[in-house]
C-alpha cells in the first residue's frame, strides 16, 4: 500500500487542522493506520492510530481530547482532526499502515511496514 498524507500547514496556537492519509489499494480497510510525528531534534512519536479490522482507536496521552482519528471507508483515507493545537504539537506528521497490529503495539513506529511522507504542522502565533 502506498500512502500520501496532507494538510499540514501553519496554524496559531488554539487553531485546528485536519491531516489525511489517502491510501492505494482496495485492501486499506484491513490496515492499522497510525500518525506519528517528529519535532525539531525530536525522536519520531506516537500521536494515535486506528484499527483495520473493528476500528478501535489509541491515543497517546497529550492528543487525548484534543485529536480525534477517524477512516473513511469509502475514500480510502484516515483523517486526524487537531484542535486546541499548542506550539509543542509542531513537527512533520507521518502516516503509517500494516496488517495485523495489535491494539498494544499500535504506538510503536516498528510495527509498521509502509510510510507516506510528512506533512509539515507548525503551531505559532
Amino acid at each position: 500500500v502506498q500512502l500520501q498524507a496532507s494538510g499540514g500547514g501553519l496554524v496559531q496556537p488554539g487553531g485546528s487542522l485536519r491531516l489525511s492519509c489517502a491510501a492505494s489499494g482496495r485492501t486499506f480497510s484491513r490496515y492499522t493506520t497510525g500518525w506519528f510525528r517528529q519535532g525539531p531534534g525530536s525522536e519520531r512519536e506516537f500521536v494515535a492510530a486506528i484499527r483495520g479490522s473493528g476500528g478501535s482507536t489509541r491515543y497517546a496521552d497529550s492528543a487525548k481530547g484534543r485529536f480525534t482519528i477517524s477512516r473513511d471507508t469509502a475514500r480510502n483515507t484516515v483523517s486526524l482532526q487537531m484542535n486546541s493545537l499548542r506550539p509543542e504539537d509542531t513537527g512533520v506528521y507521518h502516516c503509517a499502515a500494516d496488517v495485523g497490529v495489535i491494539w498494544s503495539s499500535m504506538n510503536n513506529p516498528q510495527n509498521y511496514d509502509n510510510w507516506g511522507q510528512g506533512t509539515l504542522v507548525t503551531v505559532s502565533s
